[in-house]
């Protein structure tokens, strides 16, 4: 019995799908669906559905559903805060909280997916600068420690932190679990003042606010501080380049 013959291979379909897998079609694909996703939080406004026309009742398959509503808004850049707070208005602070964090979680490793399959080949060759290389040497090197560090400090975006992340050589396993422990306290602030935000007067309330208020200050100062960090090189090199 003869062995089939093997058909040639058309170097024009060979040529298309090396185009349309490559690095750079790959990453145009991601900037479609983030601009996209992007588009429609900002025609359809999910969190305000989240926010007041969301079922409070119906036990755990309604918390279930919110979580998963969650982790697709948070995804397609809804503020996590507007959710945390919507989180524990309709649920209450213990089942409030487990919605969100695992939405959270949820969001993040979509994100994480995205960037990592489509935007890593492109993106790794781009990192040159001091900075771009030494912050994609500690995520790398020390992945869950320092996303843990990121997650706890509220003043770092949360979708930059999740494409950094995919970007780098993280694994998925410490990046979902710093996440998931990174989260909590401030998901928790906010979730307890949505829960409380009937009774202002409420120490719990009072507690939770204080607690937003001083973590947004302290990200305020950190950041002022950081530019001007990052501006002194500059300056000393302009200086030095005019003499």
């Amino acid at each position: 019995m003869l062995a089939p013959v093997p058909r040639p291979t058309d170097p024009f379909a060979v040529r298309c799908s090396r185009a349309l897998l490559s690095p750079r079609s790959r990453l145009s694909l991601l900037a479609l669906v983030l601009l996209s996703a992007a588009t429609l939080v900002v025609l359809y406004e999910p969190q305000r559905l989240l926010a007041s026309g969301w079922p409070s009742t119906g036990g755990a398959g309604a918390v279930l559903l919110f979580g998963l509503a969650y982790g697709l808004c948070t995804a397609a850049f809804v503020p996590r805060p507007v959710l945390n707070l919507a989180a524990g208005a309709l649920f209450g602070s213990g089942a409030g909280l487990t919605a969100a964090v695992a939405g959270t979680v949820l969001g993040a490793g979509i994100a994480f997916t995205l960037g990592r399959t489509l935007g890593q080949d492109a993106l790794r060759p781009l990192l040159r600068g001091r900075w771009l290389r030494a912050a994609d040497g500690q995520l790398s090197r020390h992945g869950f420690r320092s996303m843990l560090a990121i997650r706890l400090f509220p003043g770092v975006p949360f979708a930059a932190a999740n494409y950094c992340a995919a970007v780098s050589r993280m694994g998925y396993v410490p990046f979902l679990l710093a996440t998931a422990i990174g989260t909590v306290p401030n998901t928790a602030a906010y979730v307890v003042a949505g829960a409380r935000a009937g009774d202002p007067g409420s120490p719990a309330f009072l507690v939770s606010a204080g607690f937003i208020a001083l973590s947004m200050l302290g990200a305020a100062v950190v950041a002022w501080r950081k530019r001007h960090a990052l501006r002194r090189p500059v300056t000393v090199a302009a200086v030095a380049d005019r003499t």
